[in-house]
């Protein structure tokens, strides 16, 4: 039996489509994999409703961050108030994590989206913070201008920004 290596794993709340989530994020990302499925026995039916067989939960991995996607039922939905953070060191990155995780979903500002499961995204330049570092200098100001103004991250646009 393997051990449990990673001390925090996010626990992401699905209705019934943990395994084609997990599936979705895992073509998405490059450096990912799903590590096991588990499923519904007859034990408990009474408390979770779920036929024999069916997935109770995917066990899954993006860039070496463990993911847990469990079918739980429709009680709970994401909200904004969790989201992930894709950092990107280009514009071709950028373009691709948005297109790909928007896709279905809802596209928001300042780097934010929801995917079609209504999991909150933000695809952001991985320059990003170093910009913002110095609240109240120039460079900063024009840079939280510009972010303010987007819904996908422009990285010419904000180094530009920045520079003056």
């Amino acid at each position: 039996m393997p051990m449990i290596k990673q001390k925090i794993a996010p626990c992401l709340w699905f209705d019934t489509q943990a395994e084609e989530a997990a599936r979705f994020y895992t073509a998405v990302f490059k450096n990912s994999r799903i590590k096991q499925i588990s499923r519904y026995g007859d034990a408990g039916r009474e408390v979770h409703g779920k036929k024999a067989g069916t997935v109770m939960v995917v066990e899954f991995e993006i860039e070496g961050q463990t993911f847990t996607a469990l079918n739980g039922g429709p009680q709970f939905k994401f909200d904004e108030a969790v989201s992930f953070q894709v950092f990107c060191d280009t514009q071709e990155e950028i373009d691709y994590f948005w297109g790909k995780l928007s896709e279905g979903g809802a596209e928001g500002p300042c780097g934010w989206l929801k995917d079609k499961y209504r999991l909150s995204w933000q695809v952001v330049p991985s320059a990003l913070p170093q910009m913002m570092q110095d609240a109240g200098s120039a460079g900063s100001d024009r840079v939280m201008k510009a972010v303010l103004q987007m819904k996908k991250f422009d990285l010419a646009a904000l180094q530009r920004a920045f520079a003056g």
